[in-house]
C-alpha cells in the first residue's frame, strides 16, 4: 500500500532526534503503513481490541499514578509504576500533545510479562493503532498485551 502524504510525515517525525531522542521505529525498516498493518493483523488474530487494550492501559496508568512514584498493586494482579516529567510530546501523527507519563506494567508473580507505556504510546494504540517499530523503547507486543491484560 502507497503512503500518504500524512503517513511520510508522521514517519519522518518519528525519526530518532524528531521528537524523542530514540524516536518510534526502534530498529524495524518497514514502512509505517506495514509496521501498522502487521500489527493489525496480529491484533485481530489474538483476538485484541486496539481501544479496549489502551482503555484497559489507562485505567492501570491511572491507577498507578495514585503511588506518586511508587509500585502499586492493582486487583492482586498488576503491579504498576508509574513515573512523570514536566513537559509535553506532540503525536508524530501531528494530532495532538500528552504529558510525559510513562509506567511500567508487570503481571504479578510473572516479571517477564511486563509492558512499558506512555501517554502518547496509548494514544498512538487507540488513534492510529500504531505500537512503535520492533526494537523502540516503548514498543507494545501485540502476545505480551494479551499475555498481561487478558485474564
Amino acid at each position: 500500500m502507497k503512503m500518504s502524504p500524512e503517513f511520510i510525515r508522521a514517519q519522518r517525525n518519528m525519526q530518532p532526534g524528531e521528537i524523542t531522542a530514540d524516536g518510534f521505529l526502534g530498529d524495524d525498516s518497514r514502512s509505517l503503513i506495514d509496521i501498522i498493518a502487521a500489527d493489525e493483523a496480529a491484533m485481530i488474530e489474538l483476538g485484541l481490541s486496539f481501544d479496549e487494550c489502551a482503555t484497559r492501559l489507562e485505567s492501570l496508568m491511572e491507577a498507578g499514578r495514585r503511588g506518586l512514584g511508587e509500585p502499586v498493586t492493582i486487583d492482586d494482579t498488576w503491579r504498576v509504576k508509574t513515573d512523570e516529567a514536566r513537559g509535553v510530546l506532540p503525536s508524530p501523527f501531528e494530532d495532538g500533545v500528552f504529558k510525559k507519563v510513562n509506567a511500567t506494567i508487570e503481571l504479578v508473580g510473572d516479571p517477564a510479562a511486563t509492558l512499558r507505556i506512555t501517554a502518547l504510546s496509548l494514544h498512538l494504540m487507540k488513534k492510529n493503532h500504531f505500537l512503535q517499530g520492533r526494537g523502540a523503547s516503548f514498543r507494545i507486543e501485540p502476545r505480551m498485551l494479551k499475555r498481561v491484560l487478558v485474564r
